[in-house]
């Protein structure tokens, strides 16, 4: 007589055998089984919370697609999220080093060890999770105040349910990064908004904005949103690490992808060689970014150096030059203004 497994243990390594899969596919890159084995974990695990709704829980991996909301709630961030300055060009890196140093005191002989990160073309979003189990994700809004998106969020491919490995006795963890529509997936749905006469999306950084506000966590789901972490809400006080290096590792412990392209430089000079690496690279990567980010690499000298108005003194954003593209002017049309007068508007096709 075949005995049936007991609900309890079966959905408990269905879940563990769901999210290390997806632990796997989205950061480790190695695909540990095929998708139609994938999808066959999931519907049993599906099937079986429904005959067992008392053992379904939030961070269940099926949860990731949840019920549609009436309205996105504004909600103040626990830490605000603040913006970066900018640097246009080289001249620039230089003197955000050079006043990185005199800031520290350091001697013109000694260099900096910056932390030198991609700067993702998507939404910035904050995760909180209480005891390992994530309960809100909100975007940046105005840095002190965002919107709740966690019913959409949770559908983003590289964001787990709950957290991998050993949680910080504080509880509650907060970890910042981006979520973004690789190309793969911006084309994807524009070809499916093309059969199904909808308006496409116009690149991938308002697609992914877009999805992550969308009402109907199906809607988003249907534009394959992804999730690099970059950071975090005194992560290092709750992990005693003592650099942005030691940070992103243990992102990588908790299961969040990080960008491979990730890098320790020295210096003016190692921040400018690793943006010129990655502006040859950039139209090889499968998403897209506008530059690249430097952040000083230790804790301690952060900080000294603290924060100016709405900006840490130890990063600031190398920004890319604005691609140039060609384009056809598909019409030109007049409109005619309150007070009588004609108004050229050029209709041009779309560029991505």
């Amino acid at each position: 007589m075949t005995v049936s497994p007991d609900p309890v243990q079966r959905i408990d390594t269905l879940r563990r055998l769901i999210e290390d899969a997806n632990y796997r596919y989205h950061v480790l890159d190695e695909p540990l089984i095929p998708d139609v084995d994938y999808d066959r974990l999931l519907r049993e695990l599906d099937d079986l919370e429904a005959s067992h709704p008392n053992l379904l829980t939030p961070d269940s991996p099926t949860q990731r697609v949840g019920a549609p909301v009436s309205s996105l709630l504004a909600v103040k961030h626990n830490s605000p999220m603040l913006s970066l300055g900018n640097a246009f060009n080289e001249s620039e890196v230089v003197d955000f080093d050079r006043r990185v140093r005199q800031s520290l005191s350091l001697p013109d002989a000694d260099s900096v060890q910056y932390s030198a990160e991609l700067k993702f073309d998507g939404l910035a979003i904050s995760l909180t999770y209480i005891d390992g189990v994530l309960r809100r994700a909100v975007t940046r809004g105005d840095g002190t105040f965002g919107e709740d998106v966690t019913h959409s969020v949770r559908a983003a491919g590289g964001i787990p349910p709950r957290l991998r490995g050993k949680v910080p006795d504080s509880g509650v963890i907060e970890v910042r990064g981006e979520v973004y529509m690789p190309r793969s997936s911006f084309e994807k749905y524009n070809e499916y908004a093309l059969l199904n006469n909808i308006k496409p999306l116009s690149n991938p950084r308002n697609g992914a904005a877009g999805a992550v506000r969308q009402l109907d966590p199906k809607e988003s789901k249907k534009r394959g949103l992804k999730f690099f972490a970059y950071g975090g809400v005194d992560l290092e006080r709750f992990t005693l690490t003592e650099t942005q290096s030691d940070v992103l590792q243990i992102l990588r412990d908790f299961g969040f992808p990080v960008a491979k392209e990730t890098s320790v430089v020295l210096g003016a000079s190692g921040c400018i060689n690793f943006y010129r690496d990655i502006q040859d690279k950039r139209d090889s990567l499968p998403y897209d970014i506008d530059g690249v980010v430097y952040k000083v690499d230790r804790h301690d000298w952060r900080e000294t150096l603290g924060f100016v108005s709405r900006a840490p003194r130890w990063a600031i954003a190398h920004k890319f030059p604005a691609q140039e593209q060609l384009t056809v002017v598909e019409a030109i049309e007049i409109q005619i203004g309150r007070t009588g007068a004609a108004t050229p508007v050029a209709r041009l096709k779309p560029v991505h």
